[in-house]
């Protein structure tokens, strides 16, 4: 047997994801403790589940955090180890071609300044999570159905050692197909013929870091969208706790 990792968590809604790794926790199935789960988005169904088994909770409100930004962000709001020009030079998330409205600044700036300001403003809200979550002593962070990309700022304070993932992400493609953030949306509507779901490390792109692990499921006809998700979601519950117990075997 493997020993016992220590596992935060992050979602950003009804945590479906989540109880199922509580449950495989629960059983003994993997070999996993879940220390803590937060959340971008207050009064969700996912941080009920984690208070009903005894697990910690927290919130870290991006929403407000950004609105309060659009009035401006002077340097003393960043943290004090956060450098524009160093993440910059790592970040692949955003280009000055991205639409102002992904961003979440004003469309009237300028490419630049948008992507400034989604990186401030981002690394703003990143380290009130890391203020919660360096507090415990974690082996594997689990995004579990967290709807926000993680930039360098963040990423580099879990993954601390280089070359040694830390931060896993569920994702309702099989990667490298349809990644963001419609899925199973994406696959229904190209009319493939087999759909699934993946599981792989964070690294500084959306949906690009090392494949962990896969389902896969088939599309038949006469499937809708709905079914589509349905039959991804039941991989997810199994495929999410295999790859937990696969890095707590050091597979």
């Amino acid at each position: 047997m493997a020993k016992t990792i220590h596992v935060g968590t992050l979602i950003s809604g009804g945590g479906t994801n989540l109880q199922a790794i509580i449950d495989a926790c629960s059983r003994g199935s993997i070999d996993a403790k879940i220390c803590f789960t937060g959340s971008d988005t207050p009064g969700i169904k996912g941080l009920e589940r984690a208070q009903r088994s005894g697990i910690d909770t927290f919130v870290v409100d991006y929403t407000k955090i950004i609105r309060s930004c659009k009035h401006g962000i002077e340097d003393a709001d960043l943290p004090p180890d956060f450098d524009l020009g160093e993440i910059l030079e790592k970040q692949q998330l955003v280009t000055p071609d991205t639409p102002a409205g992904t961003l979440g600044g004003a469309s009237s700036d300028g490419s630049m300044e948008r992507i400034a300001f989604f990186l401030k403003s981002r690394a703003m809200a990143e380290k009130k999570l890391l203020d919660h979550i360096l507090a415990h002593d974690i082996d594997l962070l689990v995004l579990a159905g967290f709807m926000r990309v993680l930039t360098p700022y963040f990423i580099d304070r879990i993954n601390t050692v280089s070359g040694r993932y830390k931060i896993m992400n569920i994702h309702p493609a099989l990667l490298p197909s349809f990644p963001g953030t419609d899925g199973y949306g994406d696959t229904f509507r190209y009319g493939c013929k087999v759909g699934g779901c993946t599981v792989h490390f964070v690294d500084y792109g959306e949906d690009t870091g090392p494949i962990i692990g896969q389902r896969a499921f088939e599309i038949e006809a006469g499937d809708t969208l709905e079914d589509v998700k349905r039959k991804g979601l039941e991989r997810e519950w199994e495929l999410y706790p295999a790859c937990i117990q696969a890095f707590a075997d050091a597979r």
